[in-house]
């Protein structure tokens, strides 16, 4: 079973960057698609990017397009998320998750994922 952990999280200041990490411990991660997700306190989980197990096709949310960067290296089961420009707005757990199902497209749904990691805080301060 995959075991998903976050790491990277942290408090930064409006503008600036963080790097998420999200390190699988299976042997399936490679054969995942993978996303970060996000919820802020009180409001839904919702989708913030997104790969395919390949690497070849990822997917953003309008909000986040041309500040973050989802990426993979399946050598290191790892995900990343290279977020920058942050604004307060942005403030949330991070939570990555992997499906198996449909893994050449990118699912926008958390219903779409079925293993999902602890999530690390992200705080912006204006």
């Amino acid at each position: 079973q995959e075991v998903l952990v976050e790491s990277g999280g942290g408090s930064v200041q409006t503008g600036g960057s963080l790097r998420l990490s999200c390190v699988g411990s299976g042997r399936t991660f490679r054969r995942a698609a993978m996303a970060w997700f996000r919820q802020g306190p009180g409001e839904e989980r919702e989708f913030v990017g997104g790969v395919n197990w390949i690497g070849s096709t990822t997917h953003y949310a309008d909000s986040v397009k041309e500040r973050f960067t989802v990426s993979r290296d399946n050598a290191k089961n790892t995900l990343y998320l290279q977020m920058g420009s942050l604004k307060p707005e942005d403030t949330a757990v991070y939570f990555c998750a992997a499906s198996l199902i449909n893994a050449d497209v990118v699912g926008t749904t958390p219903g779409a994922y079925s293993r999902w990691g602890q999530g690390t805080q992200v705080t912006v301060s204006a």
